[in-house]
């Protein structure tokens, strides 16, 4: 708590308000109730972090910056917890299976995400699944989402796969 509010808070280059949480060994997301969602942007960058959960209502919040943490886990409930959220910076991080990512689904308004550096880039297909599990992706490891890997990812993970559903007749 008196972290929180002990922290430097400034206007950053974009005119975000913006919480600055860097290097300060944190273990673990707490007490940001204190922050009275006054902040678009939170940067917790260099500290010891291993699940992106324990978020109150964040209306305000649209850039969280997570940079050199242990992240392995995001919480299912993120997009109700911060349901603007346009940026999620995860470089250097450890989250590692593709299903790790599953509650950014839920994230309707994420347009800018990075996992540089985390072991789940190096997964086949890794880029591909990721624009097509988060439409509103326009940029992913900085990279512009281009229409052609839309239609690529749509090929390869759309809904055009046969499914069985429990109970019905195998076709």
């Amino acid at each position: 708590f008196d972290l929180i509010l002990g922290s430097p808070s400034f206007i950053n280059p974009v005119r975000n308000r913006e919480l600055d949480l860097r290097g300060n060994k944190i273990p673990f997301i707490e007490n940001l109730g204190a922050t009275q969602d006054q902040y678009d942007t939170i940067d917790f960058t260099d500290n010891e972090i291993s699940k992106l959960e324990n978020f109150p209502l964040l209306n305000q919040l649209t850039t969280l910056i997570m940079h050199n943490n242990r992240i392995t886990k995001i919480a299912t409930n993120i997009s109700t917890c911060i349901p603007n959220l346009e940026w999620l910076m995860l470089n250097n991080n450890r989250i590692s299976e593709l299903n790790d990512l599953k509650p950014l689904e839920q994230c309707k308004k994420l347009t800018h995400l990075s996992l540089i550096d985390n072991p789940i880039t190096s997964k086949q297909n890794y880029r591909l699944y990721v624009i097509h599990s988060i439409p509103s992706l326009r940029m992913l490891d900085f990279k512009k989402v281009k229409l052609r890997e839309k239609k690529e990812a749509k090929a390869l993970f759309g809904t055009g796969a046969a499914t069985f559903e429990p109970g019905e007749a195998i076709k």
